[in-house]
């Protein structure tokens, strides 16, 4: 678990799922990141699949709930997939829209990002969507930088560490 001011980052099981389908069930959330909202059922699915970890033993999956104390509520995920051939970690946020606005986003990013400056990570790296500003702002708080590089139509943000 890693902990921040208001929030609890839960490594994410398959007993999340019905509640987060609910979180996630808004179809304007999935406007930059694609895809469509998951039924409760799929989404268990999922869960278990990333439960299970990565099949290459070279990379890990690192998945978390965003739980918010004083609500004891699941608002959201954030996830970071390690790569250790090149100790890089890609992260990704997202918030479902009841929640966004109140700075949680920002928050389990900065929290995720901290956490990662204690493992032997040298990169990490984020990709948002040119559009998507909100998303934007909580990676520049995280500490990253816009490389202006895209890949698949997403900016391609960094945040150089010091090795552990």
């Amino acid at each position: 678990m890693i902990s921040t001011a208001r929030l609890d980052l839960l490594p994410l099981r398959p007993e999340h799922a019905a509640e987060m389908a609910e979180v996630l069930s808004d179809p304007a959330l999935h406007t930059f990141i694609g895809g469509t909202p998951l039924s409760a059922e799929a989404l268990l699915a999922r869960y278990e699949r990333l439960a299970e970890g990565s099949p290459d033993p070279a990379v890990r999956w690192l998945n978390w709930v965003i739980r918010l104390r004083d609500e004891d509520r699941l608002t959201g995920t954030v996830q970071a997939t390690i790569t250790f051939a090149d100790h890089t970690a890609e992260i990704a946020w997202v918030v479902g829209t009841s929640w966004q606005g109140r700075g949680i986003a920002r928050e389990a990013a900065q929290g995720l990002v901290t956490w990662l400056r204690t493992q032997p990570i040298h990169t990490v790296i984020a990709h948002v969507h040119p559009d998507h500003h909100a998303s934007a702002a909580v990676a520049t708080s995280a500490g990253l930088t816009d490389t202006d590089e895209v890949h698949d139509g997403e900016a391609r943000w960094l945040l150089h560490l010091p090795l552990q």
